[in-house]
């Protein structure tokens, strides 16, 4: 019963600090005149993937690498193939030409360094998670310096500056709502699973990566909601990014991540490399240069084959 609250409480809080995680993204983009996915793959994609962050940390500190590895690498394929896909069953996204010029192969340009460091050795050793986290660095700074509007957005209404107190105030309010509510939720999941013996891995690639992946999820959402669809649709590019470079490369800067269960190099992670890639023929298929919802009924099947796999 203490795991079904632990559970609810953490939805409740991932829903109210998605919302003024929101308000404070939009107010930042207005008064500093910076476009909306920028705002989506910096702001929101750190403070959504705090979660992740602290997550593997405490996993890879305590001893369990697989859980923190298999919490990004399943995050990574849940931000895609589950979370992106109920956005775009929600409402269809225009994309345009920087989505695949600089945002995708971005995404991509991670996601094969984290596998070039890690398959053929499988451990992540602390200068490697130091070249990832200045990969990241390099990445913003040319993301806020040149990066265009990759997603064509609506404009609400509502849109208006606040003032900066208020704007801080959203922002960490949010911030603190995503970390409570993900913890009470990963909480709750894991000790729900943890119960009938699931292996650190499979825990960490299916209950704790959609646990951490709920952030995103509510952030988006309501984004959504709110027709803010460059800010849902960076924070997941974004977020995967972080996910890869700052929560990985951070916490292997920390301590080293060894692969103990094979099955997170042999499958899980191309598992993740394909959900990826398969963002870009979506966008231009089977109408160029936008993700409808055939585009989502694919990606949640292909999320649902993954889980079923996984688990059986």
């Amino acid at each position: 019963m203490t795991n079904v609250l632990f559970i609810l409480g953490g939805f409740t809080l991932l829903i109210l600090g998605g919302n003024w995680l929101l308000k404070s993204a939009v107010a930042l983009s207005l008064r500093l005149n910076i476009s909306k996915i920028i705002i989506g793959m910096t702001v929101v994609s750190f403070a959504t993937s705090a979660p992740e962050l602290i997550v593997s940390i405490n996993a890879a500190i305590a001893g369990f690498p697989d859980l923190a590895l298999g919490n990004v690498v399943g995050s990574n394929i849940a931000n895609l193939g589950l979370v992106l896909a109920v956005i775009i069953l929600l409402s269809h996204i225009e994309v345009r030409r920087s989505f695949y010029i600089t945002d995708w192969p971005m995404m991509m340009a991670a996601s094969f360094m984290f596998f070039g460091f890690i398959y053929f050795d499988g451990i992540l050793e602390r200068y490697e998670g130091g070249i990832m986290f200045v990969f990241l660095f390099i990445f913003l700074v040319y993301l806020l310096r040149y990066q265009r509007t990759a997603v064509v957005d609506e404009l609400p209404e509502d849109d208006r500056p606040l003032p900066i107190y208020l704007s801080v105030l959203y922002f960490l309010l949010g911030c603190v709502s995503l970390w409570g509510g993900s913890e009470l939720l990963v909480k709750g999941a894991v000790g729900i699973a943890g119960h009938y013996g699931v292996s650190d891995r499979i825990i960490g690639i299916t209950v704790v990566s959609i646990g951490t992946s709920i952030p995103e999820l509510a952030a988006s959402v309501i984004a959504i909601i709110k027709k803010e669809k460059a800010i849902s649709v960076g924070n997941l590019l974004g977020s995967n990014i972080f996910n890869l470079l700052a929560v990985l490369g951070i916490t292997s800067m920390i301590t080293p991540i060894e692969v103990k269960d094979q099955s997170l190099l042999s499958n899980d992670i191309f598992w993740m490399l394909g959900v990826s890639f398969l963002i870009l023929p979506l966008v231009f298929f089977p109408k160029g240069l936008r993700l409808g919802w055939r585009d989502g009924l694919v990606m949640i099947t292909v999320y649902t084959v993954f889980i079923y796999l996984t688990i059986s």
